[in-house]
């Protein structure tokens, strides 16, 4: 049997998410007085020598850790990732442009929707008749397309990309809203990237854009000033007042990211517990994963119970045990363990066991 740990609560929760004690700690502090200033962090102005370094540091850091080349700009706006849908084509596809798309699951659905507003949208490979459980194979990208979209993790499905087309032959756009710093890859390969904060690097109410330059300007369409990337790229993101409080908290989270041993160990923790959590999946009939197993998401697994009619005690349990954030999106239902880069393997550890415990239980 397990032991007890209704004092101890572990945060599997799919965003806003997991942050690390010491951000919470810091980011507190602040509140009341944001280095020794006697202001609050809430009340700073944004173009005082106070807040300007917290933006300067948090770009700074990204292009660091990310290991960015100059070609490749880093923004911190406002409107999360689901402004990104439409801000992506607005900024890219003129009229009768064309547009390559990946269906992989809702957050695919929903950038394609916005996408159709401003061009043409192809679909390069959809696993819709799979019900999502994988990703797309052998895409089919038009060399006439101006850029391929993917999303390298989809959240609800619980499915992520493991090799990215890099070789695509077209301009590559990602969502990283819930991967982004949880592994190495080759982001100078991206031409735009964009993430919001609230899952691996921050607070909700801030979203990240990592874009090559060289790819604006292409639209003869006028782009209103708040949604040129131009403009907030010449303003250092700083073009109107930031979510000032959510970018803060992005930079303490940068920060600890760094502290941490930078996205490579980050990697090598998200692997492991990971593989704990899938290994104790495997081994327990009571459970079945949803998605084929080359492309399970290392940050939100997804399941179910062979006995449906179980899941309220499954639940019923978590809750007890401090285990938050269990229950799968209300679209799918199941069950879903999002695994982030603040989350300690000490969490999945007890999750498992709690696991094998129910699974030696009779229904």
């Amino acid at each position: 049997m397990i032991e007890s740990v209704k004092s101890v609560i572990h945060n599997f929760n799919a965003g806003p998410s997991v942050l690390p004690k010491e951000v919470f700690e810091e980011a507190s502090r602040a509140v009341i007085d944001f280095n020794e200033t006697g202001l609050s962090i809430l009340e700073i102005g944004h173009r005082t020598n106070l807040f300007e370094p917290v933006m300067a540091e948090a770009r700074a850091l990204t292009k660091e850790l990310m290991q960015l080349d100059a070609d490749h700009e880093v923004l911190f706006l406002h409107g999360g990732a689901t402004t990104q849908f439409m801000q992506v084509p607005m900024n890219m596809l003129n009229e009768n442009d064309l547009a390559s798309y990946a269906d992989t699951g809702t957050w695919a659905v929903k950038a394609i929707k916005e996408a159709k507003l401003f061009g043409h949208v192809e679909i390069a490979g959809s696993a819709k008749e799979n019900n999502y459980t994988s990703i797309p194979k052998n895409l089919s990208v038009s060399p006439t397309a101006v850029y391929l979209h993917i999303t390298t993790n989809e959240t609800i499905a619980g499915t992520q990309w493991k090799k990215i087309p890099y070789d695509c032959g077209v301009p590559l756009i990602a969502d990283m809203s819930s991967d982004i710093m949880s592994r190495v890859l080759d982001f100078n390969k991206f031409d735009l990237i964009y993430a919001g904060a609230q899952k691996n690097m921050g607070a909700a109410g801030v979203n990240l854009v990592v874009v090559n330059k060289n790819i604006l300007g292409k639209v003869s369409k006028p782009i209103p000033t708040i949604l040129d990337y131009r403009t907030h790229i010449k303003e250092a993101s700083m073009l109107n007042t930031p979510p000032v409080f959510a970018v803060y908290v992005a930079l303490l989270t940068l920060r600890w990211l760094k502290k941490q041993g930078g996205v490579a160990a980050l990697e090598k923790l998200n692997n492991a517990k990971a593989a704990l959590f899938y290994n104790t999946l495997d081994t327990l009939p009571v459970f079945k994963g949803v998605v084929v197993k080359e492309d399970r998401s290392f940050m939100n697994a997804t399941f179910i119970l062979q006995d449906v009619t179980r899941e309220k005690e499954f639940l019923d349990l978590c809750k007890r045990e401090g285990m938050v954030g269990i229950k799968g999106h209300r679209s799918v239902g199941g069950f879903r363990v999002s695994m982030y880069n603040a989350l300690k393997l000490e969490s999945i550890a007890a999750l498992t066991d709690l696991m094998k415990d129910f699974a030696n239980k009779k229904g």
